[in-house]
């Protein structure tokens, strides 16, 4: 061969179909150019083309389709010049009358006769056969004899490679006729995302050892021994906990079908309260003799312990979906003791002591939950109906009603949440008088509450839920005897006025919002009260009901720290002895504002001594001044001088388990008409004093299982309250002190 095999790849490779510029085609250059096999095919396919092309340059010479090698040498001229316009680049060609084509250089190393291809053909077969093992029998290749190769390219694939858009032949497919095997399932049956398991929740549970048992498990699986836990332990996987659902064999034979789950719940919360407050001397006697005065000394002590015990059996999913059925039962064991300066506080026999103990147990919850049909959105929107003894509370901060009551309610969201609402109507339970829990041994009071609310999140401004509520309070207790709690002291009616009984019906209309706006965190409640009282105890006539209540709270966060800005209104009754009550009163209050039950107000109980007999300027656990006996056993009073407050706070949370609270509030009576009237007194100044607390919050394992508070509060009081609550020669600087420790499974 006159050129080496190496030096003429490069040439094959350029050899085909190309673009045409300025009247000349350009080869293309080709890749892949890894084997002889393929050498030989682009070899034969430039040969080929190079005869066309040749046609096309040499017009006067007459060449055959079928010219041989031999053919070319009639036109080595062209032959030449055909082959420097392959191999030269676009950029450097020149016209086909270029005079220095041999003395270029690049021109020079191509001088070779065309006619040598079949040579070079020969060199290439040779090559591909060693490359290829041969078969047993096999021949190489032999080139056609018109000098072209029958090869295609196609048809000598590499075992174990692909060209695009080429595909072997497969075999002939094989039929089995089989007429007894089982059908093949159809491809549907086996999905390629997802796959059926019958209890997912014990997928990981089932690798747990036994106890006392092989623990080598762990050293493959160390993670495991997070789901490995006692029945006891209330933070990890536990089937007590709701976290698993009963098992076949352990669940009773009435629960058909898989996902039921048990809830169990057990809270244990003790207080200890030391406190003072206005103590009154009994008419008959007291329990210091030598003295006498209209107060007696303040301070007293509050012990409690409360154990609530909650079980529930509950069908669905729960962590995706809400339940479809659930039945829910809570218990609540308390007993509790008190000690007092003073007799005729705590019992109305001026025999007994200043020292109580008793005892309780009251159904908090007992209730059926259904939900209504079929989930309709996949956001699982529900329409539920629920009916028993079940919290219910009116508002966000828990101004209005905020009870566990027997009642049913119809409830349920749209929109993928964003809207709720509520239905429902409730027939107020009985309560016990020292411990405040549902009493279920008591014919229940006549006095229903019926109810409707709405609630829309993001309106009208993004971050803030807006509610509107309508609230009827329908009120038949006139017509009873006389309610005399367990310690002796009437309760309804309030010992006020004509003390005959009373009944009514109030309508509260209100708007409510729950956010933020910005950085601002908001919180807001207004309530209309309208209605009528069938017996008004100051002019023991009809007198319809006008009053009013307003409460927004807004805060900032910044970091570890949230500052608070506290205000409320309620309206007071201005003139008592007209045909108007405008004086706000709540159904069953149980706020979560302005420092909430660490605040010395709002906590403490302030005896309206003088004014009327077993009945408080305020309640436990409420921030109204509604000179009624109870929250818990007596009736709504529209007849009182209202509350005005103002407050600021913060909370810092030191730590992710410590957390440090602090609040000053100042309050104010709205009007002192009414407080005048029943006191027999001129003038009462309207502010009452300053309430200044603070509270120390702990959980020692960062959740709500372990919580401890230590809290304490002071209230200085104003004009308005030193000349209702006079004590000559004592310290007017009161105090509460509040200790409680929650611990829950």
């Amino acid at each position: 061969m006159t050129a080496p095999l190496a030096s003429l790849l490069p040439l094959l490779a350029l050899v085909g179909g190309g673009d045409e510029r300025d009247g000349v085609r350009a080869p293309v250059p080709r890749s892949e150019m890894h084997t002889a096999v393929g050498a030989l095919a682009a070899a034969s396919v430039g040969r080929n083309t190079a005869l066309t092309q040749m046609q096309g340059l040499a017009p006067q010479q007459s060449i055959p389709e079928a010219a041989g090698p031999a053919d070319w040498t009639e036109a080595p001229d062209q032959a030449r010049l055909l082959l420097h316009d392959w191999a030269t680049p676009a950029r450097h060609r020149s016209s086909v009358h270029d005079a220095s084509l041999g003395a270029d250089g690049f021109g020079q190393d191509l001088v070779w006769d065309l006619g040598q291809w079949n040579d070079i053909e020969a060199e290439i077969a040779r090559v591909s056969a060693q490359e290829q093992p041969a078969s047993a029998g096999a021949q190489p290749p032999e080139p056609a004899a018109d000098g072209q190769s029958d090869l295609d390219a196609d048809d000598v694939l590499i075992d174990g490679r692909r060209r695009p858009g080429v595909e072997k032949q497969l075999p002939d497919r094989v039929t089995q006729d089989n007429p007894g095997a089982v059908r093949a399932p159809a491809p549907e049956a086996f999905p390629t995302d997802e796959f059926p398991v019958p209890d997912r929740w014990r997928i990981v549970t089932s690798l747990c050892p036994t106890k006392g048992g092989d623990q080598s498990i762990y050293g493959l699986y160390p993670n495991l021994s997070n789901v490995c836990r006692s029945k006891l332990d209330p933070y990890h996987q536990n089937i007590l906990k709701g976290d698993r659902p009963l098992p076949k064999g352990k669940r009773p034979a009435f629960l058909k079908e898989d996902d039921w789950f048990f809830v169990a719940n057990v809270i244990s919360d003790t207080v200890v309260e030391p406190r003072s407050f206005p103590t009154p001397v009994g008419v008959q006697t007291t329990a210091r003799p030598d003295n006498l005065d209209v107060f007696g000394r303040a301070d007293s002590l509050v012990l409690a312990q409360t154990v609530i015990a909650g079980f529930a059996l509950i069908k669905g999913e729960t962590a995706y979906k809400p339940p479809s059925v659930e039945y829910r039962i809570t218990l609540a064991a308390q007993v509790n003791h008190v000690e007092v300066n003073e007799r005729r506080v705590l019992f109305v026999e001026p025999s007994k002591g200043t020292n109580r103990t008793d005892h309780f147990v009251g159904v908090q919850e007992l209730f059926v939950d259904y939900h209504l049909g079929q989930y309709d959105t996949s956001r699982y929107d529900f329409i539920s109906l629920r009916a028993g003894i079940q919290p219910m509370q009116a508002d966000f901060r828990g101004f209005l009603f905020q009870d566990n009551q027997l009642g049913i309610r119809l409830f349920g969201n749209r929109d993928n949440n964003r809207f709720q609402f509520n239905i429902g109507a409730f027939w107020r339970l009985e309560k016990d008088t020292n411990s405040g829990l549902n009493s279920v041994v008591e014919m229940p009071r006549d006095d229903w509450v019926f109810f409707a609310n709405a609630y829309r999140q993001d309106f009208p401004f993004v971050g803030l839920t807006s509610q509107v509520s309508l609230t009827y309070n329908m009120n038949r207790e006139g017509g009873r005897e006389i309610k005399i709690d367990d310690n002796g002291f009437p309760v309804r009616p309030a010992l006020l006025g004509d003390l005959r009984p009373r009944e009514y019906d109030v309508v509260y209309l209100g708007y409510a919002v729950d956010g933020r706006i910005g950085r601002i965190n908001v919180t807001g409640q207004a309530y209309g009260a309208f209605g009528e009282d069938r017996n008004s105890f100051f002019t023991s006539r009809k007198a319809d009901i006008r009053a009013y209540f307003g409460a927004a709270e807004l805060s900032y966060d910044t970091d570890w720290a949230r500052f608070r800005l506290s205000g409320l209104f309620a309206s007071g009754d201005g003139d008592p002895y007209n045909d108007v009550e405008g004086g706000f009163d709540a159904i069953f209050e149980n706020p979560i504002f302005a420092g909430a039950d660490t605040s010395y107000w709002i906590r403490q109980v302030i005896p309206f001594a003088g004014g009327g007999r077993a009945v408080g300027v305020n309640t436990r656990n409420g921030i109204l001044n509604n000179l009624r006996s109870s929250k818990e056993q007596g009736q709504s009073n529209f007849n009182n001088p209202g509350t005005v407050l103002l407050g600021a706070g913060a909370d810092f949370d030191l730590s992710a388990s410590t957390r440090l609270s602090v609040n000053a509030n100042h309050l104010w009576f709205h009007k002192t008409d009414t407080i005048e009237a029943l006191r027999q007194e001129g003038t009462v100044p309207s502010s009452i004093g300053f309430d200044v607390s603070a509270a120390a919050i702990w959980r020692p394992r960062a959740n709500q299982n372990l919580v401890f508070r230590l809290s304490g509060a002071v209230f200085d009081p104003s004009k308005g309250f030193r000349d209702l609550f006079t004590q000559s020669g004592k310290a007017d600087v009161y105090y509460s002190v509040l200790l409680n420790a929650i611990l829950a499974f």
